[in-house]
């Protein structure tokens, strides 16, 4: 896993010093999130609440497209039945292609690669770790909207992350994390 990270950084980096004529802000993220796992029975896992943080770079490559790779901490999960909850944290690396409107509203979509870190189910007060019955990387697309007030410098963001690939190590049936984020966001010496 140490080595994902590595190279999930490395390109974070080059993107950015390859880019270095572009239009590039760098900034900072945070906010709720609401999570449930998607097992095919709907009345399986119900939402859990956390919240996400972390850093953004948003990339002006003209005026109406951007390019915004994200390094956030997430907590994820699902509320399950008999009162199991089902606690996961990752560090996902979302890559948001945007359109940016003259007002300051963006529309936007990318894939997002996410890193486990850890797995607990909670029941009452009792916790087990079972990071051994997930896999460590899981892919999902994200799509949102966001609107960044260009005199304060300050954004808000609403985004819908579902995953592509199965998070199970053993189950089986496919396990695929779904969620809705709404954060804020501040951008270091904006321009636009």
């Amino acid at each position: 896993m140490k080595s994902y990270l590595l190279a999930i950084a490395t390109i974070f980096f080059m993107t950015f010093g390859t880019l270095n004529a572009q239009n590039i802000n760098i900034g900072v993220k945070g906010g709720l999130n609401s999570y449930s796992i998607n097992s095919g029975n709907s009345s399986e896992f119900k939402s859990t609440t956390g919240i996400h943080i972390g850093l953004l770079g948003h990339i002006h490559m003209n005026k109406e497209f951007a390019l915004q790779p994200e390094l956030v901490f997430s907590m994820q999960g699902a509320n399950g039945r008999s009162n199991s909850d089902i606690k996961l944290n990752y560090i996902n690396v979302p890559v948001m292609f945007q359109y940016m409107f003259d007002n300051g509203f963006r529309i936007m979509a990318g894939p997002q690669l996410g890193f486990l870190l850890s797995a607990k189910v909670k029941n009452n007060n009792t916790s087990v770790d079972v990071k051994d019955s997930f896999k460590s990387v899981d892919l999902g697309v994200g799509i949102g909207a966001s609107y960044v007030h260009p005199p304060s410098n300050i954004g808000i963001d609403a985004r819908y992350n579902f995953g592509l690939t199965d998070i199970s190590e053993n189950s089986t049936r496919e396990l695929k994390n779904t969620g809705f984020q709404i954060g804020i966001f501040y951008l270091f010496n904006h321009k636009h």
